[in-house]
């Protein structure tokens, strides 16, 4: 039987981030420590466990399997301890409770900020910690623990975790004042691919449609740059970088400010569906679930639905 209280915090801390990094040096710089004090941490950490954690060579290290199991388990060690560092900090401070979300651009730039004004209206005394996140960097964050909930797009794999539909708003195209589309109602999905395009980065869920619509009708779009958040994709089309596809909510809002023109959109599917991910509903925290369950009584969601966590 291991000796539990040999495992020590900075050992586990600097594996993880050895692992990410990919190699023993990347590791210690991210941790702050020399390449020979990580590599001596890692050596007693493999001696402890009694079997070999990484697997060595020119290019790096990689986990092996026994390592990649403690990797796993490690990150959730870790997160569970920053959770209750940041539970007393809360304590001390006055707080009641710490709801800790990551949502992506479509979230933010649409039903969100609304949301969470009245959720903090209702629960005044629980802090909100709120990273703005892609949903492929949301769904990572939610499986190791470092956030309990996510909105996430529904094109996105989502596996272990369960979801309700939080939102669903229409995709429209953005123009600049005076282009060729912008007198039309509606333009079709061939005339839209005619033009360049301003997009979010290609993992995004927003993109990842986009990019299936052109496939679909055997197109590849052009895009001529690439941006992390509406904002930045808004400036670039008001600037005669390109045309942008986004949800109504958030076009609507920078077409007033910067003075763009709404196209209505043909020959892609329009709804643009949001998920509110969790790893396990019974186990969320009082201030996550008070969210999930303001979601859920909120009318404007009254269809959401759930996907069950599968097995395994």
């Amino acid at each position: 039987m291991i000796n539990l209280n040999r495992f020590d915090l900075i050992s586990l801390r600097l594996f993880v981030a050895v692992v990410d990094g990919g190699s023993l040096t990347a590791g210690a710089d991210r941790f702050g420590v020399s390449l020979p004090a990580a590599s001596k941490r890692i050596t007693d950490l493999e001696q402890h466990c009694g079997m070999a954690l990484l697997q060595r060579g020119q290019r790096g290290v990689t986990a092996t399997p026994e390592g990649q199991t403690l990797h796993r388990h490690a990150i959730e060690v870790i997160a569970r301890l920053e959770q209750l560092v940041q539970a007393v900090d809360d304590l001390q401070s006055g707080a009641t409770g710490h709801l800790r979300l990551c949502a992506n651009p479509s979230a933010f730039g649409g039903f969100l900020p609304s949301v969470l004004a009245e959720y903090a209206r209702r629960y005044p005394h629980v802090v909100i910690d709120m990273e703005d996140a892609l949903s492929e960097d949301g769904i990572r964050a939610v499986l190791k623990g470092t956030a309990e909930l996510a909105v996430i797009g529904d094109n996105v794999p989502h596996e272990g975790l369960e979801t309700i539909v939080c939102n669903v708003d229409q995709l429209v195209l953005l123009v600049p004042a005076g282009h060729a589309l912008d007198s039309r109602q509606n333009a079709s999905l061939a005339d839209v691919l005619d033009h360049d395009l301003v997009t979010l980065a290609r993992s995004a869920s927003l993109t990842r449609k986009v990019m299936a619509a052109a496939d679909a009708v055997k197109r590849t779009p052009r895009i001529r740059v690439q941006v992390r958040s509406f904002d930045s994709m808004c400036r670039m089309v008001s600037f005669g970088l390109g045309l942008a596809i986004l949800p109504r909510a958030a076009a609507a809002l920078y077409a007033q400010a910067l003075g763009l023109v709404q196209v209505g959109l043909e020959g892609i599917e329009m709804e643009r569906v949001l998920l509110l991910a969790m790893r396990s509903r019974p186990e969320l925290s009082a201030p996550a679930a008070a969210l999930v369950e303001m979601i859920e009584s909120t009318a404007a969601f009254s269809g959401a639905r759930h996907s069950p966590k599968p097995a395994g």
